[in-house]
C-alpha cells in the first residue's frame, strides 16, 4: 500500500470509528472530486471563487509591490491554476519568475502546467504532494523572497487550533521575509451561505458523496453512495459551514484496506467539511500568533472576502 492510500486508509479508520463519524476535508480532493470542485466555482450561487479573482484581476501590480521582489511563487492546493495566473503576469513583468504549483491532485496539475506554458518570463515545476511537503521541497538557492499563495479560503477548511497549527508550520518552512497572501472568506448572511453550498443543481452533493465513491474504488469500500444526502449547516456561534453525508436508511459497508465494518442508523450523518468564515480581527490574530506580520490587505464589498500578505519576521 502506497503512502497516499496508507494515509486515506488511516483516516477512514480513525473516523469512522468516532461517535460522530467524520472524513477529514482533504480526501474530497481526487481528480474526481477537483473537477467537481472546479465546476462548483463557476455555479452564480458560490460568490468566493468571483470574490477572490476580482481581488487578484484589480491589485495584482499592487499586490506585488507590496511583495517587493520575488523570483519563486508557490501555490498551496493550487488546482487548474487558474486564478493565479495574473498574479504571474503581474510577476513576471517584473522579471523571471518559476512558479510552483503544489496539489495532490495529478490531473489538476497537468491542466495548470497546460495553462501556464505559454506565459513569457514564467517556468512551471509542479509538486505532487501535500501542501507543507511541497513547501519544503522547494530549492532556495538564489536571490529574492518565495511567495506562498493560499487562495479561495483554503485556511476555513481548519478550525481555530488546527489553522494556528498549520499556519506556524507554513512559518517553520519559510525564510525570513517570505511571504504568504493568504485568502478567506469573511462572515456573511447565513442564507447566502447556505445557497453556497447546497446549489440547486446538486454539483455540489455530487462532491460531497465522491468521498464516499472515492473509499469504494481506492480502499475496497462498498458503500451504496445513493444512499446518502448531501446536508448543509451553519453554525453561526462558530462562524462555520459544516458539510454532512446523512444516511436516509440503515447502512453497513465493509471497507477491506482500512479493516473496518461501518454501520450508520437512518439520520446518522458523516461530517465530510468545515468551511469556517472570518472576521478581519480574527484572521489578524491568527497572523500574528503564527509568527507573521501584516503587511496589506484588500476586500472584496460585493462578496465579502479578503486577501491579506503576510510576512514571516525575522
Amino acid at each position: 500500500m502506497n503512502a497516499t492510500r496508507a494515509a486515506f486508509a488511516a483516516d477512514v479508520r480513525a473516523g469512522l470509528s468516532l461517535p460522530q463519524k467524520q472524513l477529514p476535508a482533504r480526501w474530497l480532493y481526487d481528480d474526481v472530486g477537483s473537477a467537481l470542485f472546479e465546476a462548483i466555482c463557476a455555479l452564480p450561487e458560490y460568490g468566493l471563487t468571483r470574490a477572490d479573482e476580482r481581488i487578484l484581476i484589480r491589485h495584482a501590480d499592487e499586490i506585488l509591490a507590496c511583495a517587493g521582489e520575488v523570483w519563486r511563487v508557490a501555490e498551496l492546493g493550487s488546482g487548474t491554476g487558474r486564478k493565479t495566473r495574473v498574479m504571474l503576469e503581474a510577476a513576471a513583468r517584473l522579471g523571471p519568475v518559476s512558479y510552483l504549483p503544489i496539489d495532490v491532485s495529478r490531473a489538476a496539475l497537468e491542466r495548470c502546467e497546460r495553462e501556464m506554458s505559454g506565459l513569457a518570463n514564467v517556468s512551471v515545476r509542479s509538486l505532487e504532494t501535500d501542501y507543507l511537503d511541497g513547501l519544503r521541497a522547494i530549492e532556495r538557492a538564489g536571490p529574492g523572497r518565495l511567495l506562498v499563495l493560499f487562495l479561495g479560503s483554503s485556511i476555513g477548511n481548519f478550525d481555530q487550533a488546527a489553522a494556528l497549527a498549520f499556519l506556524r508550520d507554513v512559518r517553520a518552512a519559510l525564510a525570513p521575509g517570505d511571504l504568504l497572501l493568504l485568502g478567506a472568506d469573511l462572515v456573511k448572511a447565513p442564507e447566502l451561505l447556505r445557497e453556497a453550498y447546497d446549489d440547486p443543481i446538486g454539483l455540489t452533493a455530487a462532491f460531497n458523496r465522491n468521498v464516499l465513491a472515492r473509499i469504494n474504488r481506492e480502499l475496497e469500500g462498498a458503500f451504496n453512495v445513493r444512499a446518502f444526502a448531501h446536508e448543509v449547516r451553519y453554525d453561526a456561534a462558530a462562524q462555520r459551514v459544516e458539510m454532512h453525508l446523512r444516511a436516509t436508511s440503515r447502512q453497513e459497508a465493509l471497507i477491506g484496506a482500512a479493516g473496518l465494518r461501518v454501520t450508520l442508523e437512518a439520520g446518522e450523518t458523516i461530517w465530510t467539511e468545515s468551511s469556517y468564515k472570518f472576521r478581519l480581527a480574527d484572521l489578524e490574530r491568527l497572523a500574528r500568533d503564527s509568527g507573521f506580520a501584516v503587511t496589506a490587505r484588500w476586500c472584496d464589498a460585493e462578496w465579502p472576502f479578503v486577501e491579506m500578505l503576510l510576512r514571516v519576521q525575522a
